[in-house]
């Protein structure tokens, strides 16, 4: 009793006790010093596996930087290659929009009647070997017209014929013969001197006008006869579309001028005004067109929805041939010698041209050369005029067409009938006959009745003037 109180007591005061007692509590005490050095050694082992751990983590992130890094370098690439694809499009849209509104503005200028390409300086003459020539009528050609593509040359003559030709091969298209009874005893060709001819500007109809005071329409493509006008009382001297439109203008030697709509087969309506037989016709895009008086010695500007005319007085002789430059200019020629430069607000010539082909005959009673024919290539500088003197001349119009200065001759032998520019503007055609047009006053026997096209060189882009 009294050894279990002392053991009891001595735990109290925390003391060891003596006997198994004691030894027991040491073994806890030794085991929790073990155990409290391995969680140290677990403690100190788990430092160094956490420090190895790092190490290698440090080595795997090292590719991983490589490709990160490459991919960063191929996004900033192709961000580049974005921005310099949409640098080239905005440049291709403000170099679309610039030719839009170079384009509009051609336009407007053209409306207006002043646009004006200076291309006649940089004209260079042909080499006479250069000159295409194609004979296939038998008289005097008188008129002749290009298709709106350049593609094809639709010639008509004395000897009451029309022929299409190949502009690239020179060949026969087409020929409509002189006008034969069919069983109907509708003629199906002309059976008179053909004076003029005029195409649509969308090359679908072409008229053919006569001394028997007949208009014929006929489909360009294949040549085959549509419609027959009847309506004037003397020969049919001049024709003309206006641009755009299927609307026909005619005048005639009964010095009236009658409006066709041609894709209704229809009269619209007849104008009085010259003094005597009109020679020659020509239109634009406006709603009128000139005329060329003949020997009442006036051009006239036609305006068809008002019923009135603008009278221009210039030359001396009979005003035989007229073309517009551009909606406000036109070109005239007569057989005084002289050529006139026009604008529509002054009544007298901005520009005369007289001996425009120089004189012949006999000294002491030389005469100049007849102007047969005049042409210009639309809204440009260039003016071409022929007659028998044995070239065709090219003249650049001043500036404002207050001057026409002489560029070069062109040999060609014979009456030049007939002149007209292409759409592109890279050749000239002229008819040329052993005979004037409108008549036998001469004959040039050494001439040969013949279509020759004149190739024109020149550079593609123009240099636009406004005037």
């Amino acid at each position: 009793m009294g050894s279990m109180s002392a053991t009891v007591a001595a735990r109290k005061r925390g003391k060891p006790a003596s006997g198994i007692g004691a030894g027991s509590g040491a073994g806890k005490r030794r085991r929790k010093a073990d155990s409290a050095g391995a969680r140290d050694k677990a403690k100190g082992g788990g430092k160094m596996n956490e420090e190895i751990s790092s190490d290698s983590e440090s080595e795997s992130l090292a590719p991983r930087r490589t490709v990160q890094e490459k991919k960063l370098r191929l996004a900033k690439l192709y961000l580049e290659q974005l921005k310099q694809q949409e640098e080239e499009k905005a440049e291709a849209r403000a170099f679309e929009e610039d030719q839009v509104a170079g384009r509009l503005k051609e336009d407007v200028l053209e409306q207006r009647g002043r646009l004006q390409k200076l291309v006649a300086k940089e004209i260079q003459a042909p080499a006479p070997a250069e000159i295409q020539v194609l004979r296939g009528h038998q008289l005097s050609i008188t008129c002749l017209v290009i298709t709106p593509d350049d593609s094809a040359i639709f010639s008509a003559a004395k000897d009451c014929t029309i022929i299409k030709w190949s502009r690239e091969s020179g060949r026969k298209l087409h020929v409509i013969p002189r006008a034969k009874k069919s069983a109907e005893g509708q003629p199906l060709g002309h059976s008179s001197h053909i004076l003029c001819m005029a195409i649509s500007s969308d090359g679908k109809y072409l008229a053919s006008g006569d001394r028997s005071k007949l208009i014929l329409i006929w489909e360009a493509e294949s040549c085959r006869h549509l419609y027959t006008f009847t309506g004037h009382r003397d020969a049919v001297s001049g024709l003309a579309f206006r641009r755009g439109t299927h609307q026909l203008y005619s005048t005639s030697h009964d010095r009236s001028v009658k409006v066709w709509n041609v894709a209704e087969n229809s009269y619209v309506e007849t104008l009085f005004g010259h003094q005597d037989a009109v020679a020659a016709l020509d239109a634009l895009s406006r709603e009128c067109c000139v005329t060329a008086g003949g020997r009442d010695g006036t051009v006239r500007v036609w305006k068809i929805p008002e019923e009135s005319q603008l009278v221009f007085y210039g030359h001396q002789g009979s005003i035989d041939c007229i073309q517009l430059i551009n909606e406000e200019h036109m070109v005239s020629g007569a057989d005084d010698g002289s050529v006139a430069l026009w604008g529509l607000s002054k009544k007298r010539p901005l520009a005369l041209q007289r001996e425009a082909h120089g004189l012949r005959g006999e000294p002491g009673l030389e005469q100049p050369f007849w102007v047969s024919s005049v042409a210009a290539l639309l809204n440009t500088d260039l003016v071409a005029t022929g007659s028998h003197s044995s070239c065709v001349r090219l003249w650049q119009c001043g500036e404002g067409f207050r001057r026409l200065d002489h560029l070069c001759d062109i040999p060609l032998v014979g009456f030049i009938n007939s002149l007209k520019f292409s759409t592109a503007g890279d050749f000239l055609v002229a008819g040329v006959g052993q005979e004037h047009r409108l008549g036998r006053w001469w004959r040039i026997k050494e001439a040969r009745n013949s279509i020759c096209i004149i190739p024109l060189r020149r550079p593609p882009c123009p240099r636009l003037l406004a005037r």
